[in-house]
This record gives C-alpha cells, sequence and structure tokens, in this order.
C-alpha cells in the first residue's frame, strides 16, 4: 500500500460566481426559495377559507401587503424565467418530427408560449 496523499484539488466556496453560465443557473435554481414561499402562503389561504369567513378576509389582508406582493412579483419573475430556459431548452432535448422532417425550434417554442397564454387567459377568465 502506497504512503502518498492523493491530490484534491481545492474548492472555493464562491467557484459558481466565476463563469457566467453557472452564476445564471445558481440564479435560477435560487427562484425556488420564493416558490415555496408562495405555496406555503397559497396553503395557509386554504386552511383560511376552511376555518370561515373571518380567518378568509384576515389572509387577503395578509396578502395585500406589500411584501407579499413584491414576493408574489419575484416568484412570478422567476416562473417567467423557468418556463423560458425550459422552452429553450424543449426543441433540443426532445426534437419534434412531423413528416420525417425535425420541426423548426422557433415553432416549437412558439407553440408552448401560445399554450401557456390561452392556459392563463382561460384561468383569468374563470377567475
Amino acid at each position: 500500500m502506497s504512503h502518498r496523499k492523493p491530490y484534491i484539488r481545492p474548492m472555493e466556496r464562491d467557484w459558481w460566481l466565476h463563469h457566467p453560465f453557472y452564476r445564471f443557473y445558481m440564479l435560477r435554481e435560487a427562484t425556488v426559495v420564493p416558490l415555496v414561499c408562495f405555496t406555503v402562503l397559497l396553503a395557509c389561504g386554504l386552511g383560511a377559507l376552511v376555518r370561515g369567513p373571518a380567518a378568509w378576509q384576515g389572509w387577503l389582508a395578509l396578502m395585500s401587503h406589500p411584501v407579499i406582493i413584491a414576493i408574489n412579483l419575484v416568484t412570478l419573475a422567476g416562473s417567467l424565467l423557468h418556463a423560458f430556459t425550459f422552452f429553450k431548452m424543449m426543441p433540443q432535448v426532445m426534437p419534434i418530427r412531423l413528416g420525417g422532417k425535425v420541426l423548426d425550434k422557433k415553432w416549437v417554442i412558439g407553440a408552448q408560449w401560445t399554450a401557456t397564454a390561452v392556459i392563463s387567459l382561460v384561468v383569468l377568465w374563470f377567475v
């Protein structure tokens, strides 16, 4: 058995700050924090709805607080960032073939954004 120590490459804590690709990746992954806050607030809203009208009005008052509105706007921006990066990546990961030819990625991305807009408008119409 050898008594030599193996080389262990040092890794700084801020290694991801030195390359733009990793900075963007970390930013995109960090958007999960406001999404978790939004999910917890939504679950609290469902609980308030079950407890009755007074609890529901209290939850509505909480949701109109400027900090909560800011969290919701950051959550919306993070969700749009995720959608943008996913829609951009999807034609490369799963190319769609029609008649033996690969569909142009602009059409695939456009169809995804169109579906997102239509579904959002249908949900807004019901609300």
